[in-house]
């Protein structure tokens, strides 16, 4: 850890002070972590207390670009999912300019490693650095697995508060990416990762409904995406309802619909001709 003190005249008898600032019980994560820099230090021996004032706090975690927005001439907001961080925004100062050297960490569904550097009583961070880890180029390339994977970043986007870290939700929008980047996408996905986030958010069912059996319900929470495929009709009639529980909920929880919902117009499409031909081979009763 690298500690900085600005050690003037901290008492009332004009003489400087550099006492030993214990900060393990301050953050939750390894000192070594942080990188603190202490503009003042007061000392009040009337009450015994030891005032810091933190000036500024640079980290470095690995997150997920969920949004990208522009502000100002050259600047860009980013809405970034972080592993020990949760979601929050950051601000990439002159990006859009020629020189800009953070253009390729402040694109959508870029996983990289990145360095933050966050003010005092500010609310934005400032992305000042990283390391880019993984772009997904196969996702890029496929007008499908694009638009599902912007899905994916919005529901995070829609379903995660602000300053509240989740490593299950960051690994879940990971493992999907990385799914979708090297399997492609299948009629499952979309259920299978809303279904999902449903339950890490707090809004999981605790017992399958429309009748999916316990075993379907299952697979769709735990197996691998790149192997929820399924050719039974019973499989396919038990999907359409999942598809339905998600849009259910979507319709209900949010106060506005999603943008990326016309995206998989074909795909609901699809769904439906798959239940259709399920409740032919398999009508309810």
């Amino acid at each position: 850890m690298s500690l900085y003190v600005n050690s003037g005249p901290v008492n009332r008898t004009g003489k400087n002070v550099s006492p030993i600032i214990n900060l393990k019980g301050f953050c939750k994560k390894p000192l070594s972590y942080y990188i603190f820099s202490l503009r003042a230090l007061q000392k009040n021996y009337q009450v015994g207390r030891v005032i810091c004032y933190i000036y500024y706090m640079i980290f470095t975690d690995q997150g997920i670009v969920l949004l990208r927005q522009p502000f100002r001439e050259a600047d860009r907001v980013l809405s970034i999912y972080t592993q020990e961080h949760g979601r929050i925004n950051v601000r990439v100062p002159g990006v859009t300019r020629q020189t800009g050297k953070l253009k390729a960490i402040s694109e959508p569904f870029v996983c990289a490693d990145m360095r933050i550097y966050v003010r005092r009583g500010g609310v934005m961070g400032t992305l000042t650095g990283g390391k880019i880890n993984s772009v997904f180029p196969a996702v890029h390339g496929d007008l499908k697995r694009l638009a599902l994977a912007l899905h994916f970043c919005e529901l995070m986007l829609r379903l995660t508060p602000l300053h509240q870290p989740s490593p299950g939700k960051f690994n879940l929008l990971y493992q999907a990416l990385r799914d979708l980047n090297e399997h492609g996408a299948n009629p499952a996905f979309q259920a299978a990762f809303t279904l999902r986030l449903m339950a890490l958010a707090g809004f999981g069912l605790d017992h399958p409904v429309l009748q999916i059996t316990p075993q379907f319900w299952q697979r769709m929470h735990e197996d691998s995406f790149s192997n929820l495929l399924f050719n039974e009709p019973q499989d396919l009639l038990f999907l359409a309802r999942c598809n339905t529980v998600c849009r259910r909920f979507l319709n209900q929880y949010l106060t506005y619909p999603l943008h990326t919902t016309e995206n998989f117009r074909l795909q609901n499409e699809e769904i439906s001709t798959l239940q259709e031909t399920a409740a032919a081979a398999l009508p309810i009763q």
